[in-house]
């Protein structure tokens, strides 16, 4: 949105035009009604162009600017200026395209390790779950729970999941598949050793 502000020529500038504005426009929007009052006069007269000390200079520090005459008096003028919004840096929108792709790709790896876990979960459910479970029934299990070790370890490796959160993970699954084991039979845990 364009802010339009009244700046008036003075002797003395406050600071300035080359080293704060991108892209300068001078427009001479006098009419015909306005010729009476003996205004026109042409921009390219004015060798030097200031801005009063109660113009902020944050307003007018980037973007484009455009300049138009009012007739306001019969011997006076002013100038008004437009000071749009300079568009968004290049830098920025790389940065925006650079987190976009970032994010999809952290999704995609935080979705396959979700679901890797839910496999191996439900499998250990299942055959903890069956009253005459064999001991090899465990094998097939324990191929889903290596594969889900190393999509953790890659999201890991990558940076999408901290490696604290990739060792409570694994953690989870290890004790949940020793407690399949015990619940069967087929793994005893060795007692603890008694504090002299």
């Amino acid at each position: 949105m364009a802010t339009a502000v009244n700046c008036c020529l003075s002797s003395s500038p406050c600071f300035s035009l080359q080293n704060k504005l991108k892209s300068l426009l001078l427009k001479n929007n006098i009419n015909s009604s306005s010729s009476s009052y003996g205004l026109h006069q042409n921009f390219s007269a004015f060798k030097t162009l200031s801005f009063s000390k109660n113009i902020s200079s944050n307003l007018l520090s980037e973007g484009s600017l455009c300049f138009s005459t009012v007739t306001q008096k019969p011997n006076r003028y002013s100038v008004v200026c437009e000071a749009a919004p300079k568009k968004k840096a290049d830098s920025a929108a790389k940065r925006a395209r650079q987190a976009e792709k970032r994010r999809i790709y952290n999704k995609a790896k935080k979705s396959e390790v979700k679901t890797r876990m839910k496999k191996v979960l439900e499998e250990l459910d299942t055959l903890r779950k069956k009253p005459d479970a064999q001991a090899e029934e465990i094998f097939p299990i324990e191929k889903l729970i290596a594969d889900a070790y190393s999509a953790i370890d890659k999201a890991v490796k990558v940076g999408t999941l901290h490696r604290n959160t990739g060792a409570r993970r694994k953690s989870r699954l290890a004790r949940r598949k020793k407690a399949v084991e015990i619940h069967h039979g087929w793994y005893t845990p060795a007692p603890a050793a008694d504090a002299a």
